[in-house]
């Protein structure tokens, strides 16, 4: 029979252990998010249905981005027990230049809807974590204001290609003479994808006060508020719109351009260039032989075709085909730093994180998304050192087995 008695002071007092109290609300909803995912469910809550939808939906009935995040969770790592692993570099050469982590912050469109901290909060921790970050064309912070919050971020510019040509050519030259050391073509929006959230939602530039949008700002108001009481939406590369996403996207760019068009755009561009938006060996080694320095492999996170082919699915064998000849990014499905190393040790040289960031954006601004990079970090760290490999450059496919 088991003895009991009533515990003491002196049992109990080493039990204790008060914890400290945080103050700051945003502080305390952060510490509660331990993934990705986390920070999303936090984002739901705090912002608009139709604001949390455009960042979290794809299109039509989202298949593409339902296969590559599948993908993702099928992913069986293969660890080499019995190593060193005390100190572990998470490091890598992008461009020639160093990133600390093998991700990049990649182009949204945008970003001050989701919070109005907006692009500047993003570049401002891509350069304390010291990895590049991509601002859009369609972002919402001026090219010479991104660069004036980071000036030590290294930034890159996405461009799509307008029908105005001299305007596209604007952005370009605007961008060198900020110091955007890399130049991001995106080529596969030669018209907009079916976003039906978007429809459905009846999501708008900038949000329209209709009946449905009034009744969802009681739930939200310090989004509307932020949104109402801070400078007005203003987009990097247009002074304003007034309509839906599609209808801005159909009126700008250009679905005439060809693989032709890249020497056009390398007589006026002179830094690297990356051409984002492969989905086939074929359009890799086509654009690789037209210069590209770098691509990425990219369905535009399922946002555009539908049931388009899965990144990580033709990352080996692009890698095999394309054979050094260009660095190769991925992007589409990424939500944690194990799925980063998955796609690194299949042959990335880094992947491009969007979804990630915005959650965090949306869920707490700048410490948001300062957040949002400490966990992919340590979970980038945390794999590595679980698979026994030291560096980014120890890990290969044999690390990886997809089920």
């Amino acid at each position: 029979m088991t003895r009991r008695q009533l515990p003491r002071w002196a049992d109990l007092k080493p039990l204790l252990r008060p914890q400290p109290v945080t103050m700051n609300a945003t502080d305390r909803r952060l510490e509660k998010a331990l993934t990705i995912a986390d920070l999303r469910r936090i984002a739901r809550r705090r912002t608009p249905r139709s604001v949390f939808d455009y960042t979290d939906g794809a299109a039509e009935a989202e298949v593409s981005l339902r296969r590559a995040r599948e993908l993702f969770r099928r992913v069986e790592f293969r660890p080499s027990v019995l190593r060193d692993v005390s100190t572990v570099d998470t490091s890598t050469t992008l461009l020639g230049q160093p990133s600390a982590q093998p991700f990049t912050f990649a182009p949204t469109g945008f970003t001050r809807m989701m919070n109005h901290e907006g692009e500047r909060a993003v570049v401002r921790v891509a350069q304390q974590v010291g990895i590049p970050y991509a601002l859009s064309t369609m972002g919402t912070t001026s090219i010479e204001d991104v660069a004036a919050a980071a000036p030590e971020a290294r930034r890159w510019f996405q461009l799509y290609v307008w029908k105005d040509r001299a305007a596209g050519e604007d952005l370009v030259r605007r961008a060198s003479a900020a110091g955007y050391e890399a130049l991001m073509l995106t080529v596969d929006v030669p018209v907009a994808g079916a976003r039906l959230r978007d429809v459905r939602n009846g999501f708008t530039l900038p949000p329209s006060l209709t009946a449905k949008t009034v009744a969802n700002a009681a739930m939200h108001p310090s989004w509307w508020i932020n949104l109402l009481t801070t400078e007005p939406l203003r987009f990097a590369s247009l002074s304003e719109w007034h309509g839906t996403v599609a209808e801005l996207l159909n009126t700008l760019f250009d679905p005439t351009m060809t693989i032709d068009d890249l020497a056009w755009l390398r007589s006026i561009w002179t830094g690297p260039l990356i051409v984002k938006g492969i989905q086939t060996v074929d359009d890799a080694l086509r654009v690789v032989d037209a210069g590209a320095d770098a691509i990425v492999l990219s369905n535009h996170g399922g946002r555009q075709l539908d049931r388009a082919p899965t990144p990580l699915r033709i990352l080996p064998d692009v890698v095999a085909a394309v054979n050094g000849r260009a660095e190769i990014y991925l992007d589409t499905g990424i939500l944690s730093g194990a799925d980063i190393v998955a796609a690194v040790a299949l042959g990335a040289d880094a992947c491009l994180v969007g979804r990630a960031y915005l959650y965090g954006l949306m869920a707490g601004g700048e410490r948001g998304v300062a957040r949002a990079a400490e966990i992919l970090t340590t979970e980038v760290r945390r794999t590595m050192q679980l698979l026994g490999v030291g560096s980014v450059d120890e890990l290969t496919p044999e690390h990886v087995h997809i089920l």
